[in-house]
């Protein structure tokens, strides 16, 4: 199963159309569009870890842990601020979270702004649901078991999972075939 479909069944779609004002479909597309980039950037997160460091385990735990993902799921407004920090230790730089949301409006045709606005929230529903799966594998190595999860979130997963998920619009999105579509995304925009 993939990451779309895990927020989804989790009742993130549903927490992010009635925090921004919009239908779930919308949600879904927003997340469709977004979230290729979002795990590109945990992607490179966990490639870029020091061997023997906390890894990507560590790094989800300094960020909130799972309880990013019981704050955009609780029925107050969510603090984006955590995930604009997520989103600040995946992409780097605003100008980053920009060009994704830019990239992500120009093939959806949604608006950017909203966009902009859904950004943190996926960030912080990949990073708390990623962090509560990795806290759920016992005895396996945090950045290791991490790794898996997120290979598999990505798309390694079947090819029958439901439209949703990540594998056929990141294997699109992912030009030069290095398994992350972020660098692509900001290549096409010039960055």
């Amino acid at each position: 199963m993939q990451i779309n479909d895990l927020i989804a069944q989790a009742g993130g779609f549903s927490s992010i159309a009635r925090e921004l004002g919009i239908s779930e479909q919308q949600a879904a597309t927003g997340a469709s569009a977004l979230l290729p980039a979002i795990m590109g950037g945990f992607r490179k997160q966990a490639q870029s870890a020091p061997a023997g460091g906390a890894g990507l385990g560590g790094l989800l735990g300094q960020l909130g842990g799972s309880g990013l993902l019981e704050d955009v799921l609780s029925p107050q407004p969510t603090d984006v601020g955590r995930g604009n920090n997520v989103l600040g230790q995946i992409f780097g730089s605003k100008d980053v979270s920009r060009a994704v949301a830019s990239d992500a409006a120009a093939r959806t045709g949604m608006d950017t702004s909203l966009l902009k606005k859904m950004l943190p929230m996926l960030a912080m529903l990949a990073a708390g649901y990623m962090a509560r799966q990795g806290s759920g594998a016992a005895g396996a190595q945090p950045a290791g078991g991490l790794g898996g999860l997120l290979g598999g979130l990505m798309g390694g997963g079947s090819a029958g999972s439901s439209g949703g998920g990540l594998g056929a619009l990141s294997g699109l999105l992912d030009a030069d075939g290095d398994g992350n579509p972020l660098d692509d995304i900001l290549g096409r925009l010039g960055r």
